[in-house]
């Protein structure tokens, strides 16, 4: 009798969890009104309009579906800003909604498992470390202290090219060392090009660079394995390989810095020890009982990577593109030089504190970043709620991109500069 009434039990119960989850299957959607964009195909989505470069693919599509577009990449809603208006609402009025960032393969493989700042998600950590840019790392008296380092560092490149005056020289790969070394120093304390005391690591100028190329590369290409995850166990184009090799080849370099910091502070009395440099800092702050969530070691390292990538590249990509810009309009690079002679004079070099008053050489700043962006989509974000955006449907986890890139060539061109 009791194994009746079991059995009866258990019929009935199997039953019920059937039927449930064939109204689920059966109760039809909620009909979203999404922005306009191309129709999606089966499994791939719109993966297969995104060419080589995506930002121009999506560029291309912004044209024919307006300021904010909705793609399907793989298994998840994908919408596009491509306006300053658009980008004001997903970026600051509604930013509290689209603060998270999407779990993608790059976090987790390069970045210590979303250990830095640019890929943590959004929550207790990536407050505390955003307090911690702002407050400690980037402060404006913290900036101001390393300029000495800066002007030593440009007086080094100006002592370079003039021992190469006649010559061919490569403009990029001076820009990228010079940036490196200024940026090395501020956070490491030193420079790590060419060093004979980085262990078994060969520092080299260019295996560095190599080593940094790379790490962007892989921070923006499109993995199939992110947007159709039950495919991302075949690694089809081999780019989470490719993540796991470069981030061990960075950690082994910033496990040896970390070692030579902890070294130092080991020899100074505690009382005593100033921070000389921002991974001095953040040692420092990981060993203070006081945080909201601890600092791992592992954390230190994604921070000191996040600092070393973002400041180098970014600096050397727009510097490079202004040069370019400058030498195809000669007649822009003219007014550059008088301004130059009129403001500062030939008797003196220029300094940090007379940018102020060199108003076209800053229009001409601009004007590159507007055209060349560093990141021409922004840090993807996700939403942490379905909401409404100028009267379209956002659901829930979807991923927003801003294409800055877009917005740079479709709006007015700057009143401080119209090259072209």
């Amino acid at each position: 009798m009791e194994l009746f009434a079991f059995i009866s039990y258990a019929v009935v119960g199997l039953a019920t969890v059937a039927l449930l989850h064939l109204a689920r299957h059966l109760r039809r959607p909620t009909k979203l009104n999404l922005p306009p964009g191309p129709k999606p195909w089966p499994i791939i989505g719109n993966l297969n309009l995104m060419g080589p470069l995506p930002h121009r693919s999506i560029h291309e599509l912004t044209h024919k579906y307006g300021e904010i577009m909705h793609l399907k990449f793989g298994s998840f809603h994908v919408v596009v800003a491509s306006s300053v208006e658009m980008a004001k609402v997903f970026l600051k009025t509604m930013d509290s909604n689209f603060i998270c960032r999407p779990k993608m393969a790059a976090g987790k493989y390069t970045t210590y498992n979303y250990s830095d700042i640019t890929w943590s998600p959004y929550g207790s950590y990536w407050q505390q470390a955003r307090k911690l840019c702002i407050v400690e790392l980037f402060s404006a008296k913290r900036l101001e202290s390393f300029e000495y380092i800066r002007v030593e560092e440009m007086k080094s490149l100006l002592k370079v090219v003039h021992k190469s005056s006649g010559e061919a020289i490569v403009l990029k790969d001076l820009l990228w060392t010079v940036s490196f070394n200024i940026i090395s120093r501020m956070v490491l304390g030193k420079r790590y090009l060419d060093e004979s005391d980085v262990g078994n690591l060969t520092m080299s100028s260019k295996k560095v660079k190599t080593m940094f190329d790379e790490l962007f590369l892989l921070n923006g290409v499109l993995n199939i394995g992110d947007w159709i995850p039950w495919m991302a166990f075949m690694d089809l184009q081999g780019y989470v390989k490719r993540m796991k090799t470069v981030s061990k080849k960075f950690d082994g370099f910033l496990e040896h810095v970390l070692n030579e910091h902890d070294a130092r502070r080991k020899a100074e009395p505690s009382e005593t020890f100033v921070p000389a440099d921002m991974v001095d800092l953040l040692l420092q702050i990981a060993d203070d009982p006081a945080l909201e969530v601890k600092l791992e070691r592992h954390g230190v390292k994604a921070f000191t990577l996040d600092m070393l990538a973002g400041g180098t590249e970014s600096a050397t990509i727009t510097i490079e593109w202004a040069m370019s810009e400058l030498l195809r309009n000669p007649e822009i690079l003219e007014k550059a030089r008088e301004e130059l002679d009129r403001v500062i004079g030939r008797e003196r070099w220029v300094e940090e504190k007379d940018m102020s008053d060199l108003h076209y050489i800053k229009a001409i700043v601009k004007e590159t970043m507007r055209l060349h962006p560093v990141v021409p989509l922004l840090v993807p974000r996700r939403t942490r709620e379905d909401c409404k955006v100028a009267g379209y449907d956002i659901p829930k986890d979807t991923i927003v991109f801003v294409s800055v890139w877009t917005i740079g060539r479709d709006q007015e061109l700057s009143k401080d500069v119209s090259w072209l």
